[in-house]
């Protein structure tokens, strides 16, 4: 592709690209020939991104939810819109309400100011303006703000999603490489994991148009799991034994306080790996799968098209490097 080509092709703003998920919805926005602006705080840290497109192809620029102006500029002249920030568990003054509704607001009344609609929104199953998590109503509150300014705008839900950068399989694959005994709450919750891949393929569908325009998909893997069934899946693959041991919703809450009090008085120099909130707790109280009316009316993988990859599929390729002895366990005598 030539710089010229490049520049005929459609344009895409992607907010939060820089993370976990959005560097594989770059590449796969890329890859359909979108000329791809990634917005963030940070330009400095989002260069990586560009080889994963033509030379030019990729491009990173400054924008800040806080101010309006930013967001604007970041938007103007482009085609449409990906917006992926979110955060599981609030720090300083990163808080849910404004990163989840007001910044999901900021960027969906941008985009219509400039008459932007083709436009999509990252929330996560479990979004519910009734939920007794404050991550989960906070992540509803979102996806209507985003269809009250763009109706036509296709809310993606993903169930936990994984990858080799993932946050949850690493999670506790570091915990088993480290401590005996590793403590579950809410281990009878079940999830229905999803690939990073496979979520970054819906985003590029859905802006190519093979999405229908104002409703909300739910994207699962292919099968459901409980949480304890998850770590253990994560032991069998890394080759630990360590005992699993089940906390209460009650106990799990007061333990996570005490979590939340030391990142507090350390001023977040507490072990990220270690670290666990109330609201987290909350939210496992509840399944983490697509639900049936999803199923029913087309809203998952299926109806994109989408044949979604399971985990042994994927996960044993990234969890090898926590066996005691890596890539050359195979070599063992």
């Amino acid at each position: 592709m030539t710089k010229d080509q490049i520049g005929a092709e459609r344009s895409v703003t992607v907010f939060g690209g820089s993370g976990f998920v959005g560097r594989h919805v770059v590449r796969a926005l890329a890859r359909d020939d979108w000329r791809v602006r990634v917005a963030c705080r940070r330009p400095d840290l989002a260069y990586y991104l560009q080889p994963l497109g033509a030379p030019g192809q990729i491009a990173a620029v400054q924008a800040n939810l806080r101010n309006p102006e930013s967001i604007v500029a970041a938007l103007r002249g482009a085609d449409a819109v990906v917006n992926l920030v979110g955060i599981l568990a609030e720090t300083g003054t990163q808080k849910f309400s404004s990163l989840h509704v007001q910044g999901a607001r900021i960027v969906a009344q941008a985009a219509k100011a400039l008459g932007i609609t083709n436009f999509v929104q990252i929330s996560a199953i479990g979004a519910d303006p009734q939920s007794s998590s404050v991550y989960g109503r906070t992540k509803a509150e979102g996806e209507v703000a985003v269809l009250e300014n763009i109706p036509s705008a296709v809310i993606i839900r993903p169930s936990v999603i994984f990858g080799p950068e993932d946050d949850f399989f690493n999670r506790f694959a570091t915990l088993a490489r480290y401590f005996p005994i590793i403590p579950i709450v809410g281990g009878e919750t079940k999830f229905q994991p999803v690939y990073v891949e496979d979520v970054a393929d819906a985003v590029a569908l859905a802006l190519g148009g093979g999405a229908k325009p104002g409703e909300i998909y739910e994207l699962g893997g292919p099968e459901q799991k409980t949480f304890i069934e998850l770590v253990e899946y994560v032991l069998e693959v890394t080759e630990r034994d360590r005992r699993l041991v089940s906390l209460s919703f009650g106990f799990g809450k007061a333990v996570a306080s005490i979590m939340q009090l030391l990142t507090t008085l350390s001023q977040g120099l507490f072990p990220k790996l270690l670290r666990m909130t109330t609201d987290q707790v909350e939210l496992l109280r509840h399944d983490n799968v697509v639900s049936e009316s999803a199923k029913a009316e087309g809203r998952t993988f299926a109806g994109l098209g989408i044949q979604p990859e399971a985990i042994e599929t994927i996960v044993p390729s990234y969890l090898f490097r926590y066996r005691k002895t890596g890539q050359y366990q195979g070599q063992r005598s």
